[in-house]
């Protein structure tokens, strides 16, 4: 007798209406960065000038580098 269940299968409904969510989702995030630039240009600036910060000290503190690339990579998540 196997000790693992079936594995959860989603019905095309639920399939059909994740898909729709998740493209009005995107389609918001669109409007909202078309709608306000400035914050998406300062956020790129924001995410450059760690990058920037984090090639710099590579060879002397490869761990901070680490830690600035990890808060960059985060900005645009916000």
């Amino acid at each position: 007798m196997p000790t693992l269940r079936e594995p959860f299968h989603v019905g095309p409904t639920e399939s059909l209406a994740d898909a729709f969510k998740a493209l009005v989702d995107e389609a918001l995030m669109l409007a909202e960065a078309l709608l306000s630039p400035n914050k998406l240009i300062g956020e790129m600036e924001q995410m450059r000038a760690l990058q920037v910060a984090a090639d710099s000290i590579e060879a002397v503190d490869p761990r901070r580098a680490e830690v600035l690339r990890s808060r960059a990579s985060r900005i645009g998540l916000r």
